[in-house]
């Protein structure tokens, strides 16, 4: 139900093109508050906001947040940066660059405006982990030079100055942990396992594992994650973060293969390879911080999220087929 117009706010969500974004600005446009999208179309696609084009409190900005943003909002999601090895690997400076000086950007308009200030970090700033499951207070097993790094230290060095304008300037931030999300509008070609998986097998492709595919993952449905932003921001400034935002259900490589084949009939075989250079063995959150403050626990099974991903990659099974 919409809130009143009282009580309405003008949010910006960086990366708001993309994935985890255009369903965070689904759920805010439904609060009844207005959104301006900023995205510079790296790996959000306008597709994913389609729906919204007309909408009378929806805006879309095509801009690069290593780039300053003059805009007058109550509110900030920073969530634009490449989040899978694929995208943020192509161009790796300019990933540092989107997680460095698009915090830079984006903490000083929340200074200026006196706003609250959302960023959307990762489970990556715990590396390959040596504690598990990992809780916030882990500082985590990172290869700074890594092929990897560029996205796990831009994020780190990203909570760094969340946290120092937090401390000089009084700043309102709200930091999430995100650990792997799936759920419809993932890019087909992002190289995260969970698409991978289901266009391979929608396309009778081999279904490839990296290693021997007993190395674990821990999937949140996009839906729940989205909950946790908005229970997050919603709390008082006594609460920063970091807060990890996930589900603690972990599968190996192997058993999510066996998922996807059995919900999509596929006949695809399993094809393995060798394991990535820094890819963490292991990855699931302790989310005891997330349950005791925001009274948030994922309730979407992974059968179930599997499933509505599944019926998303059909409905573009005849674009796949020509890429």
């Amino acid at each position: 139900m919409a809130r009143l117009y009282d009580s309405r706010k003008r949010i910006l969500v960086t990366g708001g093109a993309g994935f985890v974004g255009s369903h965070l600005i689904d759920r805010l446009l439904e609060q009844g508050h207005e959104i301006i999208c900023v995205d510079n179309l790296f790996t959000g696609t306008k597709r994913n906001v389609d729906h919204l084009h007309n909408h009378a409190r929806f805006e879309l900005i095509r801009h690069d947040v290593t780039l300053p943003l003059y805009v007058e909002v109550d509110e900030i999601y920073n969530l634009a940066c490449p989040a899978s090895p694929v995208h943020y690997q192509h161009d790796p400076v300019q990933t540092t660059k989107t997680s460095v000086h698009g915090a830079i950007n984006m903490l000083g308009l929340a200074k200026r405006l006196k706003c609250k200030i959302f960023q959307a970090s990762t489970s990556e700033v715990y590396g390959d982990p040596s504690v598990h499951p990992q809780p916030e207070g882990y500082w985590g097993n990172v290869n700074p030079i890594g092929i990897r790094s560029c996205y796990d230290e831009g994020k780190r060095c990203a909570e760094t100055l969340f946290f120092d304008y937090h401390r000089q300037h009084g700043l309102d931030i709200k930091v999430a942990r995100i650990f792997n999300t799936y759920g419809p509008r993932m890019h087909h070609a992002d190289g995260r396992v969970v698409s991978n998986f289901i266009v391979q097998a929608l396309l009778g492709q081999p279904i490839t594992i990296y290693g021997d595919g007993q190395q674990t993952r821990s999937f949140c449905y996009v839906d729940d994650l989205v909950e946790g932003f908005i229970r997050l921001m919603d709390t008082g400034p006594d609460v920063t973060g970091p807060m990890n935002l996930g589900n603690p259900g972990e599968f190996t490589m192997l058993e999510l293969a066996e998922q996807v084949l059995a919900l999509t009939g596929s006949k695809s075989k399993l094809e393995f390879m060798d394991l990535p250079q820094d890819d963490p063995k292991q990855r699931r959150p302790d989310i005891t911080l997330a349950k005791t403050t925001l009274d948030w626990d994922p309730e979407v099974k992974l059968t179930e999220g599997l499933r509505r991903t599944v019926d998303y990659f059909k409905t573009r099974l005849p674009e796949l087929q020509v890429v």
